[in-house]
């Protein structure tokens, strides 16, 4: 009965809870801080291909004719949920040049047989998947291109270098 008589003590904040919960919130902050500060892909991607070579530049004309772009028999057409359909391109980026490649950049279009581009990407394909490509060297590459429907017709693909940069 004695402890029923008694005056119950009042707990205060427990300070050790406080503590850690500010120590995680400037953790938190910290870590998004850092990630914001990060440059974007696309930032990435033109930094990367700053002092390639694009078609119509001086020597672009002699390292593209040393890649070889073939695509794969594993391309496959597939329905989405959507009704839309996707396709997985499969294909094969070989440089039969001397030169080692340090930055190569390749546009993929799905064309009709009136060679009218339906969908294209261009992806960054060294050092992305590879950090260089030397000499007699091969690439395997997939990507996915959505968003077509039951009528396009989808005749052919078309792979193109559209930036090119050697290390020698």
């Amino acid at each position: 009965m004695e402890d029923f008589l008694r005056p119950e003590k009042k707990r205060g904040v427990n300070k050790v809870f406080l503590v850690g919960i500010l120590v995680g919130i400037l953790a938190l902050g910290a870590a998004i801080g850092v990630l914001l500060m990060r440059p974007s892909m696309e930032e990435q991607t033109s930094a990367i291909l700053a002092e390639s070579l694009r078609e119509g530049s001086p020597g672009f004309d002699e390292l593209n004719k040393d890649i070889i772009i073939s695509t794969g028999e594993n391309t496959v057409q597939s329905p989405t949920g959507l009704g839309t359909i996707s396709m997985f391109i499969n294909g094969r980026i070989r440089n039969k040049g001397t030169k080692t490649i340090t930055a190569l950049e390749v546009n993929v279009a799905v064309v009709t047989q009136f060679n009218v581009v339906l969908k294209e990407r261009r992806i960054l394909v060294v050092p992305v998947q590879q950090t260089s490509l030397g000499p007699d060297q091969t690439i395997p590459i997939t990507l996915t291109l959505d968003g077509f429907t039951r009528e396009d017709d989808r005749a052919n693909i078309r792979w193109k270098v559209t930036a090119i940069k050697s290390a020698d």
